[in-house]
């Protein structure tokens, strides 16, 4: 979540009158629903598994605003499929505040994803929704399960109204076109716009998870949130945006209610802390420990922090590496060699779109990709670390691991290790050495890697 562009003058667009009593909004709602197509079980089969290969953040921040961006991602699933990637994140695709310029942060209208002609636009930022379905109809053809970035902490663009709890009125009155989930003052903390709220993001209104018509609509109702993304739209999976916003039993909830792979953005450098929230929330987390602990290490020239906690080291299956996002981008030095380390090393790792698309080597990232799906399995054991150089081996699952050696030096680098091979030929899967030395019958091997890269070495 960055801080929004929000457009000075909160739209006051009242497209459909409605009582501010929830069961009244509650029957117009229901006489507004009409059946939709759900999507069929079959569209989902074959589908890669999510955790078997590499996601993909398919956006950054400020794409290309004019409705093209979910066709721009439609024309590259086949080409990330064949190079390893099982699952693409896509942004917030709902109606919000911003309208056409909107990145998708300020939710308005969770069902309009691009089809009515509210917040100044029809379209979103990235397209209509006919073009959204198509997109993730693609990736399924293409056995890419799609994620789905959910903003469930605060709504933006409603109207204004008078709040009895506060008695300060404030814009709480939401009445979207869809004709689904009608919101008032009610539906939000008292003290949304009182900073002991600690739920509360840049002065939205902060929506109140312990309300049930609230968890109604979000996730418990058969045309809920949670539903219509997974059963209408066919989304396979979420990312929750800003989780510090509300307790982990709301992620829970969801995920309990409508399956798929789930990840937390629980922005903390603790990786006890977020160990503690994806045990709270029974679901995965972004390794914000691992993202500084390479900040550190890379930026700041010193290996030695690679030694440091992360998320991963306590529970691998829960952790989601990353380089970059949307959000940050603070390695600037080494970048390359940082995703060497996340691509062989435990944690579901994530490429983002500009490091991949626009500014590294997509050929050496497809390498490491490939890398990562057939070579790096098994636990994790560093065999040296210091300044400027760091070693570790995998040792192997239902493949032979391998022996990773990352140089932060401006120099060729050599070592001798132990492995978990004896007495066999080994190669640089990485083509930036042609060495292919053979173990000795005690496992040991002298390697290499060269100034400024990496190596990754396994049995030939």
């Amino acid at each position: 979540m960055k801080v929004l562009r929000i457009i000075p003058i909160i739209i006051l667009y009242l497209a459909v009158s409605c009582t501010t009593n929830n069961q009244e909004n509650l029957n117009l709602e229901n006489s507004l629903t009409t059946p939709e197509t759900q999507v069929e079980v079959s569209s989902r089969q074959g589908l890669k598994a999510i955790g078997s290969g590499v996601m993909m953040q398919a956006f950054y921040w400020d794409v290309p605003s004019g409705g093209t961006w979910w066709e721009t991602i439609e024309s590259k699933v086949d080409d990330w499929s064949n190079a390893g990637i099982d699952a693409i994140w896509l942004p917030p695709v709902s109606k919000a505040q911003n309208g056409a310029f909107s990145m998708g942060y300020d939710p308005f209208d969770y069902y309009d994803f691009g089809q009515y002609n509210q917040m100044g636009s029809v379209e979103t930022r990235f397209g209509s929704k006919t073009e959204l379905q198509s997109l993730i109809s693609s990736a399924h053809n293409a056995k890419l399960s799609v994620i789905a970035d959910i903003v469930l902490n605060h709504n933006s663009g409603g109207a204004l109204e008078d709040n009895p709890y506060t008695g300060i009125p404030y814009y709480t009155d939401f009445n979207p076109l869809s004709g689904k989930f009608f919101r008032t003052s009610s539906d939000f903390h008292p003290n949304s716009v009182r900073a002991s709220d600690t739920g509360v993001f840049g002065g939205f209104p902060d929506l109140s998870h312990s309300q049930p018509y609230v968890q109604d609509w979000l996730w418990k109702r058969s045309n809920s949130v949670a539903k219509y993304y997974k059963n209408v739209m066919g989304f396979d999976g979420w990312r929750f945006d800003y989780v510090k916003g509300f307790e982990p039993w709301v992620v829970k909830e969801w995920k309990n209610a409508v399956g798929g792979f789930s990840v937390g953005e629980y922005w903390d450098g603790n990786a006890g802390t977020l160990d503690w929230w994806s045990g709270q929330a029974e679901v995965s987390a972004f390794d914000f420990a691992c993202y500084y602990r390479m900040r550190d290490a890379f930026q700041g020239n010193n290996l030695n922090k690679l030694n440091d906690d992360m998320l991963w080291k306590r529970n691998s299956m829960k952790a989601v590496t990353f380089v970059a996002n949307h959000d940050t981008d603070e390695i600037f030095n080494g970048k390359l060699l940082a995703y060497a380390y996340i691509l062989t090393h435990e944690g579901y790792p994530t490429i983002f779109y500009r490091d991949y698309e626009q500014w590294l080597s997509k050929e050496r990232l497809n390498n490491l990709i490939w890398i990562h799906n057939n070579l790096a399995g098994g636990s994790t054991s560093i065999l040296h670390v210091d300044n400027d150089e760091y070693i570790a081996k995998r040792n192997g699952n239902n493949n032979s691991g391998l022996v990773v050696y990352i140089n932060n030096s401006s120099s060729w680098k050599e070592r001798w290790v132990e492995t978990n091979w004896s007495d066999t030929r080994i190669k640089d899967y990485t083509g930036n050495s042609s060495w292919q030395p053979v173990t000795q019958g005690s496992k040991w091997v002298k390697l290499q890697a060269p100034p400024k890269s990496y190596s990754v070495w396994s049995p030939k």
